[in-house]
């Protein structure tokens, strides 16, 4: 385990301690319209913020909620203190701390960590993809129609429905089953771990995705966009899979 990835995956681990001393009067606001905002996001951010500025003082540090810090190493921390806040924000038992490195533009290290589980999954560039500790590599699963799949639904849905409705009717229709666990950081490492096949959803940001997808990439999974072109974290579409499926997936996109 390089420096980089032990102090990663120590202050996931503290940011996640954090999240599960959850108040019993937990306060809620909203940055839109269903796009909550807890006082927890800030307390985990804030934590993280202050480690990795201690840690990296010449880093540059993006996070969700707001905190920054310029830097001139040539390194990005790229933060989502809390995914997945309306599951913790309803006490549903599902969201992750999530933190990347990224190195003059490519991910380079990749953590998460789902407090509720004690999970840890983690990637280094070229080193495979870890689950406490241990290597995970994607399925085996080479037919769409045998294929567990996950997905989510943006904040956005209610402004253009139809077509996130049409891609969730295509898959349900071609694959055998779908899961929307609400946590795009999970689905990812769910993935990497074999556990499901394929993923895909739109309108999503750069904490979302950074640490996932190294950990699908280095666990032997592909990513891409929806038309089939190469994956990159500023484009607000992903489409994962374990390799196998993917040119079905690809298909099914395009049909729809």
């Amino acid at each position: 385990m390089n420096t980089f990835e032990q102090t990663a995956s120590a202050i996931a681990r503290e940011a996640g301690e954090i999240l599960r001393d959850r108040p019993a009067a937990l306060e809620v606001s909203y940055k839109g319209t269903i796009d909550l905002l807890t006082e927890m996001d800030r307390r985990s951010e804030e934590h993280i913020f202050t480690r990795l500025k201690s840690s990296y003082p010449d880093h540059e540090i993006f996070c969700e909620e707001g905190s920054r810090a310029v830097g001139s190493s040539g390194y990005r921390w790229i933060v989502d203190p809390l995914d997945g806040t309306t599951n913790y924000a309803h006490k549903f038992p599902v969201y992750a701390v999530s933190i990347a490195l990224e190195e003059r533009g490519e991910i380079i290290l990749g953590v998460v960590y789902n407090p509720v589980t004690d999970e840890l999954f983690s990637a280094v560039k070229g080193k495979g993809a870890f689950l406490n500790g241990n290597k995970i590599s994607v399925s085996t699963v080479s037919q769409l129609n045998r294929s567990l799949l996950a997905t989510g639904f943006p904040y956005s849905i209610r402004e253009n429905p139809g077509r996130i409705f049409e891609r969730f009717k295509a898959f349900s229709l071609a694959a055998q089953a779908i899961r929307r666990p609400g946590v795009a950081s999970l689905d990812l490492c769910y993935l990497a771990a074999g556990w499901i096949d394929g993923f895909w959803e739109e309108n999503l940001q750069p904490w979302d995705v950074a640490a996932g997808s190294l950990i699908v990439k280095e666990a032997g999974g592909t990513l891409s966009l929806f038309d089939g072109s190469p994956f990159h974290i500023d484009v607000k579409e992903i489409l994962a899979s374990n390799r196998k499926i993917h040119y079905e997936m690809l298909k099914v996109l395009r049909e729809v």
